[in-house]
């Protein structure tokens, strides 16, 4: 296994580099991981893998029900939400089917739900019905007054968006492939058939490049020679309440969607939290994942019309992500065979959703479209992520799981252990929270954060050797 986040690179051109190592960059490594013919590589620009839009979502599984029928994004959200819930169950990751309801508040959004149903339908989803204002309040007795309908689609699913990605390069990287973080593509070019990357690290040869860049998509496929989009980041701000506000919500309360985006939502979350947001602020900065006053003002004013009882729950974050707009409404994954390379650009919020179709699709595009011989397929091992749930058995295996460090969340010293020495190990406290939940409870931090600090830093390094990352 080798993952560096400092040190030398290896001068060996690989046969793929994927730039980018959000969820769709993290799904592309894993299916070529299928392929052991190919030597690969995941290049990060930060010290994780799914630090961009990946980590800061609305974490829904989606069924592809409003996606516009015949578009490459409807078939690969389509068929990606069959991969990934069989995925899901084989590796652990936490799913729950809530089913969605999308909620008519005026007789507009009203007239709009037969359609949005016949369009489910375009789609291959065959399940949503139209529901009239009393059985909505039935299955969903605190939303607030003056809802008139909702249309009932119960296949849409909340997930963990953290633990997804995490699978994906774990299993990536035990099969073979390199990854390589804090590891900036500053330029690039291409001679001879191979592409020369410059990196804040080094330089990295590829004979096939994946541009599975996210924000900066646009940008390193413009180095490319190519002007087929541009990115505007689209902030959502989101509200995280306590896990006592659960029992206000059965479903993912849906807004009547509009050219910017799902709307604000209501949603639960795998682990007991519910969800209020997001935005949607088109922004010129793509660093600009700070919340504000007037956007969580804005989201309070929503979600008191949606789940009035929610607001005098208590508030356990909140945060900010920036979606990847361009101005196409549908994927932009194209294959450039005389370059020798595959971008993967437009990937907004169904992106978690489609990520293993989207591999999928990129690496036939790879075959076809560039030519790369991709050698014979293997199965990969199981990957199995952390269960959060403490049990006797595990307990008397290791008493160090019996010991909470994070009483929220449950998160005990053999947990964080497992974390600091697993295969991608994280290399900050944010990474950590990713992989165990520490400090993503009720208290933040407040009562567990000295003590998870101070295992971060008592953890050993890892050895300065060559297929082995060190800590920062």
């Amino acid at each position: 296994m080798t993952v560096t986040a400092e040190g030398p690179l290896p001068a060996d051109p690989y046969d793929v580099v994927i730039v980018g190592a959000g969820v769709v960059g993290c799904a592309i490594a894993r299916e070529l991981a299928r392929r052991p013919r190919l030597r690969v590589a995941l290049v990060e620009a930060q010290d994780d893998i799914g630090q961009g839009t990946s980590k800061a979502n609305t974490a829904i599984l989606h069924t592809g029900f409003d996606a516009v029928p015949g578009s490459l994004e409807a078939r690969l959200v389509r068929e990606g939400a069959r991969l990934l819930t069989a995925y899901a169950a084989e590796s652990g990751i936490p799913v729950d089917p809530v089913g969605a309801l999308l909620v008519a508040w005026d007789e507009e959004q009203l007239a709009a739900l037969p359609r949005l149903a016949e369009k489910a339908e375009r789609n291959e989803y065959r399940d949503a019905r139209l529901l009239g204002p009393a059985e909505l309040r039935e299955l969903e007795p605190h939303l607030g007054p003056g809802a008139l309908g909702a249309l009932h689609v119960p296949g849409e699913s909340v997930i963990c968006p953290w633990t997804t990605p995490l699978a994906y390069a774990t299993q990536a990287v035990h099969h073979g492939v390199d990854l390589h973080l804090d590891c900036r593509v500053e330029r690039v070019s291409r001679h001879g058939g191979t592409h020369t990357l410059v990196t804040g690290r080094g330089t990295l040869r590829a004979r096939r490049l994946v541009n599975a860049a996210g924000l900066h998509a646009d940008t390193l496929d413009r180095r490319l020679g190519h002007h087929d989009f541009t990115v505007t980041p689209r902030r959502g701000q989101l509200i995280v309440f306590d896990t006592l506000a659960r029992d206000l919500v059965r479903h993912i309360l849906l807004p009547v969607p509009t050219a910017l985006g799902k709307g604000v939502l209501v949603a639960p979350t795998v682990y007991g939290n519910v969800l209020l947001g997001p935005t949607a602020e088109d922004l010129d900065d793509r660093r600009a994942t700070e919340s504000t006053a007037e956007g969580l003002a804005a989201l309070r004013a929503q979600g008191a019309r949606i789940l009035p009882a929610l607001l005098d729950e208590e508030v356990t974050a909140v945060y900010a992500g920036l979606r990847a707009a361009t101005e196409h409404e549908d994927y932009r994954i194209t294959a450039h065979p005389d370059d020798g390379h595959v971008t993967v650009g437009s990937i907004r919020s169904t992106g978690l959703t489609a990520s293993l179709a989207i591999a999928a699709h990129v690496t036939a595009l790879l075959a076809d479209g560039t030519g790369l011989d991709l050698g014979p397929a293997r199965a990969l091992e199981p990957v199995h992520m952390r269960d959060p749930r403490p049990s006797a058995d595990r307990i008397a295996a290791d008493p160090r799981y019996g010991m909470l460090v994070c009483h929220c969340e449950h998160v005990s010293r053999g947990d964080i252990r497992d974390a600091l020495a697993g295969p991608i190990p994280p290399r900050t406290l944010d990474g950590l929270r990713r992989r165990t939940r520490a400090r993503a409870g009720r208290c933040q931090g407040t009562y567990c954060g000295p003590a998870v600090r101070d295992l971060l830093a008592e953890a050993p390094a890892p050895p300065v050797l060559p297929g082995r990352a060190t800590r920062g």
